[in-house]
């Protein structure tokens, strides 16, 4: 830390002071270069708050979002194999009410139904919620109560709306309560209603643009899906967010060297001198050869003369090396970006071996499990299952509400199924893991397999089909396998 004059006067009269001086300015030197302001770098909007980001940019950075998915092949596979794996056949609950049975046999009819616009089925509609938050950063699932002569099982159907039918210009206070992007806060900080359109702004027929306004609906009756990532954050912004720019440089990119490739598949000849001495065809002029420059096409297969004096040059264009590596690497970077791996955003696996293959697959897996635990089952599948029992008990179907529930994901395939349950028997053997501990990681409750094991035995047992099992897989009825081991027997 250099010392100014300033510092040199005071430490003259009191050397003490001076040296505090030198020592608190050298506190005041940043202890990061990432902090320096030396490189000139200012980031877009410092400080802005998660609802501000998103009142500036999300609507743009949806619009892009969408145009990728429609339009590029990589981005629109990635986000099913995304949903693929996420959601499957389905997130499905089982009830842990003491009427469980019955439970789960009326979510199995309603779900069936339960799509307000007719068009899939309960986990259907799951897929279609969460392809729509990927995409577009978030989606909004209307509850919508019907009536008994509706004829469903459960006086209840859903509608999932594009985010599009929030009303996000809608901004200011209502009473003590605020409205921040469509969405109205109570004085205390909970979502209280959400400000819907009355038809999608996009929507090209039906009620004239402006004759359409928003309303309140209250947020009893809105599921608003999203997977929030900032303190505070009140909407989401898409998956997609952090490759657009990338994706799109990448296809200017594969878009010039399509062009260069055409080029080099075609001669193309510069001619210089007199267009008169050529030989043209009836059709064509001396004064529209002049004005275009265009003198014709090569005879193939035959020896032309050219006049005295004409020069030709021959384009031949240069291939330009790396493209296939550079295009990998770009494709690398953005399935990280979007959070899939890269055989899943393109289908190449001719370059992974299994070793790789695996430890990418199991990094992808956990991060799946994280959104369906953290983001999915709490922000959809929950709050539809309390709407359904509601809908029960309002529909007479169940005397009291039991919200109790167990959720079941996807089973994930085995990558080498022998090897992976040979290596898990072997740590069940040696002490290493328990049985109850695999069928946690592999996402089921030990105590409801246990039972099924249990319900199963004695009914095989019962119906006489255990001793042809045995036999079918050991060579043995029950009865031989108890004369074997007793001597007094045989």
């Amino acid at each position: 830390m250099a010392v100014n004059i300033l510092d040199r006067l005071i430490g003259v009269f009191s050397p003490d002071a001076g040296l505090r001086r030198v020592r608190a300015r050298a506190l005041l030197a940043r202890a990061y270069e990432g902090a320096s302001p030396r490189d000139g770098w200012r980031p877009r909007r410092g400080g802005a708050s998660a609802n501000s980001d998103h009142m500036a940019d999300a609507t743009m950075l949806r619009m892009r979002a969408r145009a990728l998915v429609q339009n590029v092949p990589y981005i629109s596979r990635g986000l099913e194999s995304l949903v693929a794996n996420v959601i499957g056949t389905g997130i499905t609950p089982r009830s842990l009410a003491p009427s469980a049975e019955s439970i789960d046999k009326l979510w199995n009819e309603w779900a069936e139904v339960a799509d307000a616009d007719g068009r899939c089925n309960l986990y259907g509609l799951q897929a279609v919620a969460h392809r729509a938050m990927e995409q577009d950063g978030e989606v909004l699932i209307r509850l919508r109560t019907r009536r008994p002569e509706d004829g469903l099982p459960v006086p209840l159907q859903l509608q999932v709306l594009e985010i599009d039918w929030l009303d996000s210009s809608r901004m200011g206070a209502n009473g003590a309560n605020t409205i921040i992007n469509g969405i109205e806060y109570d004085p205390l900080g909970r979502v209280f209603a959400y400000w819907l359109w009355d038809q999608h702004p996009g929507e090209m027929g039906g009620v004239r643009r402006s004759r359409a306004a928003s309303h309140p609906v209250d947020a009893r009756g809105i599921i608003h899906l999203f997977n929030p990532q900032r303190p505070g954050q009140g909407r989401g912004f898409t998956r997609l967010a952090p490759i657009i720019a990338r994706v799109r440089d990448l296809q200017l990119y594969e878009d010039a060297e399509q062009q260069r490739k055409n080029l080099e598949t075609r001669l193309g000849v510069i001619a210089s001198g007199d267009p008169a001495a050529m030989s043209l065809s009836d059709s064509e002029s001396i004064d529209k050869v002049r004005a275009s420059g265009e003198l014709g096409t090569l005879a193939s297969g035959s020896i032309t003369q050219v006049p005295v004096g004409m020069n030709l040059t021959l384009i031949e264009p240069k291939a330009a090396p790396g493209y296939v590596e550079y295009v990998k690497h770009q494709l690398h970077l953005i399935a990280a970006g979007m959070g899939v791996t890269y055989e899943m955003l393109t289908g190449d696996v001719k370059e992974v071996n299994f070793s790789s293959a695996r430890v990418a697959l199991l990094e992808f897996r956990r991060n799946a499990e994280q959104l369906q635990w953290i983001t999915l089952i709490p922000g959809m599948c929950a709050p539809i299952w309390r709407a359904f029992i509601d809908a029960a008990v309002l529909g007479g179907k169940l005397d009291r509400p039991d919200y109790r529930v167990d959720w079941s994901t996807p089973k994930w395939a085995y990558v080498n199924p022998v090897q992976d349950v040979a290596a898990d028997l072997d740590e069940i053997s040696g002490g290493l893991s328990s049985i109850s501990e695999k069928l946690r990681q592999r996402g089921y409750k030990p105590e409801l397999v246990f039972a099924e094991l249990k319900r199963d035995m004695e009914r095989l047992k019962a119906d006489g089909t255990l001793d042809l099992l045995l036999m079918l897989q050991k060579g043995r009825t029950l009865e031989m396998a108890k004369a074997q081991s007793n001597p007094a027997q045989q």
